[in-house]
């Protein structure tokens, strides 16, 4: 099996047609945030990153007469549940482990309560808090997060030198 890095995720057709609606931008920065988190709190990074990366790719768009209609689609939000179905088919795809698949989907499926009739809070693992607190720490009023823009070169740029820290940190020591 081999290793699914973020730059194969992000750059794979799927990928790309569903980050176009939830916002590159948005993906980036909160797989930014998904590391240090999980950095500081010694939580698996590599899975924390992906989940972080694919976390909105479940969004529908919500138009009213031509624009985005905000309070439409928080009334009628079910992108975790979309989402982690996506994530899961496209990191099988792409050669994934399965249970790592499933755990990155569930920290998707977990990563927003707000298709949920409670608050997730006590029910998450440290992974699906990191995904969580990632995601907020990005958000903005009426769902602004998700129209910065951003080019494929610099999200490409930002997701390699993740990948990077994340193959240090699997690499065993080697003795001096």
């Amino acid at each position: 099996m081999t290793e699914v890095r973020l730059i194969d995720i992000f750059n794979h057709p799927i990928t790309q047609k569903y980050l176009r609606r939830s916002g590159v931008h948005h993906a980036v920065s909160v797989t930014e945030n998904a590391f240090q988190i999980a950095k500081e709190r010694r939580v698996n990074a590599e899975l924390a990153t992906k989940a972080a990366l694919l976390h909105d790719i479940g969004h529908y768009e919500w138009y009213r007469d031509g624009k985005w209609d905000y309070k439409e689609y928080r009334k009628h939000d079910i992108h975790a549940i979309k989402g982690a179905e996506r994530a899961h088919k496209l990191l099988i795809r792409i050669g994934e482990n399965r249970v790592v698949a499933k755990e990155i989907s569930i920290a998707i499926l977990l990563h927003t309560d707000s298709y949920l009739p409670f608050k997730a809070e006590e029910l998450r693992t440290p992974l699906q808090r990191v995904v969580f607190e990632a995601d907020e720490m990005d958000e903005l009023p009426g769902g602004e997060h998700h129209n910065h823009k951003m080019s494929k070169q610099e999200a490409d740029r930002r997701l390699s030198k993740i990948d990077q820290q994340l193959e240090k940190s699997r690499r065993p020591l080697e003795p001096s």
